[in-house]
C-alpha cells in the first residue's frame, strides 16, 4: 500500500497542477498543445517518457485490485500503450488533432483533470 500511496501523491499532484493550469489559463494551452502535436521531437520524447513511466508503474504496482489502487495500474499501462504507439505509430497522432480544436474541450478537460488530481490527492495524503 505504500507504493500505491506514493503515486497516488505524484499523479495526484500532476493532475491537480495541470488541471488548475488549464482552467487558469486555457487560453494558453488551446494555443500551446496544438503546437505540441506538430513537433515530432516532442511526440518522440513524450513516447520515450510515457514508456519509461507506464513500466515504471507496472513493474512497482501491477495489482488488480477491487479498490482504488487498481486506476494507478490502468494509468500505467496507459502509458506504456501510449508511449508504444507514439512511437511505433507516429501518425495515428495526426488524427487527434481536430479534437483539440473543440470549444468547451479545455474547460470540461480542466475540470476532470482536477476532479482526478483531487481524487489522487485524498488517497495519497488523507486516506
Amino acid at each position: 500500500m505504500e507504493t500505491s500511496t506514493l503515486i497516488a501523491k505524484i499523479i495526484g499532484l500532476i493532475y491537480l497542477s495541470f488541471g488548475v493550469g488549464i482552467l487558469l489559463n486555457g487560453n494558453y494551452y488551446k494555443k500551446e498543445i496544438p503546437k505540441l502535436l506538430e513537433n515530432t521531437a516532442y511526440l518522440i520524447l513524450g513516447g520515450f517518457m510515457a514508456i519509461i513511466f507506464g513500466v515504471l508503474i507496472i513493474e512497482n504496482h501491477n495489482y488488480w485490485v477491487k479498490n482504488w489502487t487498481v486506476l494507478i495500474t490502468i494509468i500505467g499501462w496507459v502509458a506504456l500503450i501510449k508511449g508504444i504507439l507514439l512511437l511505433a505509430f507516429p501518425t495515428v497522432i495526426s488524427m487527434y488533432k481536430s479534437f483539440f480544436s473543440i470549444p468547451k474541450l479545455y474547460a470540461i478537460l480542466g475540470v476532470l483533470i482536477v476532479v482526478f488530481g483531487l481524487f489522487f490527492t485524498y488517497f495519497g495524503y488523507f486516506h
